[in-house]
């Protein structure tokens, strides 16, 4: 099985809220939608950091970005809509920009038609939400790097 290298990004605002993404892993009318942190797979010959501020740009619009350590490692099987199964290397980082309404406009056409809504959220909207949201242990983890307690190494938060 493929490793796929994945930036993801904890895009905070300057209140303290992160952007989060809903988004479904195939077309299927069935398929159920979950919410989860901006970024994506990091190109060939690319650097974590340079795909992590791609990814940023492309998704949301922001280009005024302070990108900060990766705090997270996950390594997870995941089914691209394309059909692959792949074994996603995910390194998460922490991020801050002015905030503001993200823009679609850079979206890639798979990212049209499989990513449903983005929004701001509250460490306490997150908390209490019934809805799915990934990494697993976002909600557990999250308030400690919105307070800024960063780890010295990333933790491994494979579940």
């Amino acid at each position: 099985m493929r490793e796929r290298l994945t930036a993801r990004v904890l895009l905070f605002d300057p209140q303290g809220n992160i952007l989060l993404v809903r988004g479904r892993a195939s077309e299927a009318a069935d398929a159920r939608s979950f919410w989860f942190t901006v970024g994506g797979g990091v190109d060939p010959g690319e650097s974590l950091e340079a795909g992590a501020l791609r990814e940023i740009a492309e998704e949301t619009g922001f280009t005024n970005v302070k990108l900060g350590p990766v705090v997270w490692l996950r390594a997870s099987v995941f089914t691209l809509a394309d059909g692959e199964t792949v074994i996603l290397k995910e390194s998460y980082f922490v991020a801050h920009c002015l905030g503001g309404e993200p823009s679609r406009a850079a979206w890639e056409p798979h990212e049209v038609v499989l990513m449903d809504d983005m929004r701001w959220w509250s460490a306490g909207e997150i908390a209490v939400t019934d809805q799915m949201i990934y990494p697993e242990r976002l909600r557990e983890l999250l308030p400690a790097i919105a307070a800024g307690r960063l780890p010295e190494t990333p933790l491994e938060i494979s579940v």
